[in-house]
Formats: structure tokens, C-alpha cells, sequence
């Protein structure tokens, strides 16, 4: 899939592809949910960095996005979402962890929301000290479309490049803040730096001018059949409540014979964790 992706867009004169998208499915009012893998941030990275593996293995980049903590579509410009550090590594940044790590994205994307207080564009801790410094990214932050407030400080944190744009005044901005001794030079230079470094990459991508749509169509429809999941059911459900009678399923948090054994017993899951692994394996290697 990466790689008919890839194909598609050196056609069409396209440098990057702005995806995919690891955010967690922790909602169903999320509008960005049919661009997000899953609810499961290990699934989520292993796809993400096999897809990521396969659009730039035909010298085309990938945008890994929306970092971080987009999940809800209410305000989803300016809330603020408030997660603790444990919760912010168990469940919201190992996908882009394992997404960055493994497969090095061109460019990863930052969100609308704020983190913590911060607005993602202009988050310190969280694209430079994470993103950059512990996690080594090598490509360069591009924002979300008009996820910027203020270019300097979104500078100062980390980001890269603004899109749109810039607009003139917010490149004014810049300068006068180099020239007050208010941003340093250097954070300008790196910027630019990273930013240039995938320019040339991109320019020097080989160019194609045609691709099989029909092909491709195909190839679409049997990735996605092949990532359908289908629940299996080893006589456990339904879960039926002994206190009434056996006969009536049981509601979420009764007492009875069968809640301990879905808790304990691998064959109540749909899969057992080995069985997980090799599916995602497989999806893995559709995506590349």
C-alpha cells in the first residue's frame, strides 16, 4: 500500500504525503477517526511505521500526525488536553515512539490542541525534548493547517515550518525577534536546516508520470478486506447470569461463574496475544 502510495504521488508531483495518522480511537465523535489505525497504540505504531516504511522506500516522505493527544472533534482547536505522564506514555505517544524510531518519517505534524497548558505548535517538552532529543527524530516539524498562534514561540518549541504560509507579518515577526536578541539565530538556523534537508531530498526523489489506478483500486480493496478482524466466539458469550435464572445475559460488573473465567481464560479473547502478533504481522506487510 505504502509504495502504491508512493508511486501515486511521484506522479502527481507530490514530495509529501501527509500521513498517516496515529492518534488513539478514544472516541467515537472524533472526525478524524477513519484517518486513525486503532484504539491499540501497538497496533497503531506497527502500522503506521510499516505504511511510513513503504511510501519512503520509493523516496517519497511521510507526515506522521496529529502530535499530540488529537482525539476529540469538540474544540479540537483550542481544548486543552490534560494527561499525566504516565498516561501520556502508556497510551498516547508510544505510537508515534514506535512509528518514529523505526521508520523516521520526513516529517511528523503537530496538532491543534493544547497539551498540558501549551499549545502543541509551541510545546518544548514535547517536540524537542521527546520528540528530537530522546527519540531522535531527524526530519522536521511541520504545523497542522493554522495551527499556529505565535511564530516565535512555536519556533522556540520546536516547530519547524508553518503551514500555510507564512504570512509576511509573521515572517516580520521573526526577524525583529532575531534582531531584538528575543529568539536566537541558531533556533532559526536549525529550523531551516531540517527544513532544507528534506527540500533536497525530495528534489532528487526519481520522477514518474503515470501510475495503474486500476491496479491500485484492486490493491486498496484487498488491503482493506484483508485487515477486516473477525471476533471468534469459544462458547463464552453469551454471558448469562445465574441470578437470574441462567437464562438472561449478565450485566457489566455481575457476579458469576463466567466473569472470571473471560478475565483469566486466553480462549475467552478473540485472540490469543501470539495469535495478535502474527495478524499484525500480516497487516504489516500489506501496508508496505
Amino acid at each position: 500500500m505504502g509504495q502504491a502510495l508512493a508511486a501515486e504521488a511521484l506522479a502527481l508531483g507530490v514530495g509529501v504525503l501527509l500521513g498517516p495518522g496515529v492518534n488513539m480511537k478514544r472516541s467515537p465523535l472524533c472526525g478524524r477517526n477513519f484517518e486513525y489505525f486503532s484504539e491499540d497504540p501497538y497496533l497503531a505504531g506497527e502500522l503506521a511505521a510499516s505504511l511510513i516504511e513503504g511510501i519512503q522506500s520509493r523516496s517519497v516522505g511521510a507526515s506522521l500526525k496529529h502530535f499530540a493527544a488529537n482525539n476529540q472533534e469538540y474544540q479540537r482547536f483550542g481544548i486543552d488536553a490534560r494527561i499525566d505522564e504516565r498516561t501520556l506514555r502508556e497510551i498516547y505517544l508510544p505510537a508515534f515512539e514506535r512509528a518514529v524510531k523505526r521508520a523516521q518519517p520526513w516529517t511528523v505534524m503537530c496538532a491543534y490542541n493544547k497539551l498540558n497548558g501549551a499549545y502543541c505548535s509551541e510545546h518544548y517538552e514535547l517536540l524537542t525534548e521527546i520528540l528530537k532529543q530522546e527519540w531522535g527524530f531527524e526530519g522536521f516539524v511541520v504545523s497542522d493547517w493554522g495551527a499556529v498562534h505565535d511564530r516565535v514561540k512555536a519556533l522556540q518549541g520546536g516547530l519547524d515550518l508553518e503551514m500555510p504560509g507564512p504570512k509576511p507579518y509573521r515572517t516580520q515577526q521573526v526577524i525583529e525577534s532575531v534582531r531584538a536578541g528575543e529568539l536566537d539565530a541558531a533556533v532559526l538556523d536549525e529550523a531551516a536546516r531540517r527544513v532544507l534537508t528534506i527540500a533536497v531530498r525530495a528534489a532528487e526523489a526519481p520522477k514518474s508520470s503515470t501510475f495503474d489506478a486500476d491496479a491500485d483500486h484492486t490493491l486498496a480493496r484487498q488491503v482493506a478486506a484483508e485487515g477486516m478482524v473477525l471476533l471468534k466466539n469459544d462458547g463464552i458469550l453469551p454471558l448469562l447470569n445465574p441470578a437470574r435464572g441462567g437464562d438472561r445475559p449478565g450485566r457489566a460488573g455481575a457476579t458469576f461463574p463466567g466473569r472470571r473465567q473471560l478475565a483469566h481464560q486466553p480462549h475467552a479473547r478473540c485472540h490469543s496475544f501470539r495469535r495478535d502478533q502474527k495478524a499484525c504481522r500480516q497487516r504489516r506487510a500489506h501496508l508496505q
